[in-house]
């Protein structure tokens, strides 16, 4: 596939690393063509001067943007995602009050709101940048969730979850994207609270196996 990933962050560049290795053509837009060009030359990438540039001709687009930073992208994206599988990584995150974040509607649905051309699915906010780069922890895949109200558009991201080496699980419609992006607030506040490495990943246990 061709994947469009706007944000050169940690996940931004964890995402096109794993996307790479799978053997998709990753294009990489930032902020600044110097912060996509720098994410581009880490890992092998395409550096395209824009997002709008990014995202011309894509089978897939990520947005891997701060949660403060949706508004500014979609405003300059306008109508070059419509029609677009847009997959939305992102969080908002308050470990001092987590009420303000498990009490709101999730950022992939406010996406679908306002924009509602768009096929909106969520996925890989759950995951750190660590475990977007290397999925698996002692042999086992980890599980790469994903959500969204448009099934083809579910199926393609399915496909990809799957290429870079999550075992991929439908998670319903994206409405779910709350529970999902509950599931990255108790993964970070675990790992603020106790001190861990930001190696967690999710996994179910019991049937199905894998």
């Amino acid at each position: 596939m061709k994947i469009a990933i706007i944000g050169a962050g940690n996940v931004g560049k964890a995402l096109a690393r794993s996307s790479i290795r799978a053997g998709h053509q990753v294009t990489l837009s930032a902020a600044s063509p110097e912060s996509a060009a720098d994410a581009a030359k880490a890992t092998g990438a395409h550096a395209a001067k824009n997002n709008v540039e990014a995202v011309d001709g894509a089978d897939l687009v990520i947005i891997a943007v701060p949660y403060d930073k949706l508004g500014e992208v979609f405003r300059g994206l306008g109508s070059s995602v419509d029609d677009k599988v847009v997959v939305d990584a992102t969080n908002h995150i308050n470990a001092q009050n987590p009420g303000e974040v498990l009490g709101a509607a999730s950022n992939a649905e406010e996406i679908q709101k306002r924009h509602p051309k768009v096929l909106v699915v969520k996925a890989f906010n759950y995951a750190f940048a660590s475990r977007m780069f290397e999925p698996t922890v002692d042999g086992l895949r980890l599980d790469g969730f994903v959500a969204g109200d448009d099934q083809a558009a579910k199926d393609k991201a399915l496909e990809f979850v799957e290429s870079i080496g999550f075992r991929p699980i439908d998670a319903g419609p994206l409405v779910m994207a709350r529970v999902l992006e509950g599931m990255a607030l108790l993964n970070v506040t675990l790992q603020i609270r106790h001190g861990w490495p930001r190696q967690n990943g999710w996994k179910l246990v019991g049937p199905p196996s894998d």
